[in-house]
């Protein structure tokens, strides 16, 4: 088999590749009237106070998802449970239990647009459907 039996589907051998031309670096000033624009690079990301947050009290079905998801691995791994059961041996069922009366012990890192984030604890959210 060679390479004609695939026919001209990928580019023919790559010769026709030609160098595109550098860009300018968006830091560098465009024009002598714009101002420039300052690039943050530290990494350093401080979390929104809890006074401040802007972020819905309610726990979203995403997070309830995920956050059921890791309690129930977590307990299926042998962690302590923070509720008491009779007879329950599912460890989704128990993770709904703990949900319900308030008891896991997570923290929900909320990222906003601008970088920063609001940490909210399980027990501080609102959750609407059990």
């Amino acid at each position: 088999m060679d390479d004609d039996d695939f026919g001209d589907d990928f580019g023919g051998g790559g010769d026709d590749y030609e160098p595109q031309e550098e860009e300018e670096p968006l830091d560098a000033p465009q024009d002598d009237d714009q101002e420039p624009i300052e690039v943050v690079t530290s990494g350093v990301v401080v979390p929104t106070p809890k006074d401040k947050r802007i972020t819905t009290p309610y726990m979203t079905k995403y997070e309830r998802a995920r956050v059921l998801g890791t309690r129930a691995l977590q307990i299926a791994m042998n962690a302590p449970i923070m509720v008491e059961i009779k007879n329950e041996t599912d460890p989704l069922e128990i993770a709904k239990k703990e949900l319900k009366v308030g008891k896991i012990p997570m923290i929900i890192r909320r990222y906003l647009p601008d970088g920063t984030y609001e940490d909210w604890s399980v027990d501080e959210l609102i959750v609407t459907d059990h």
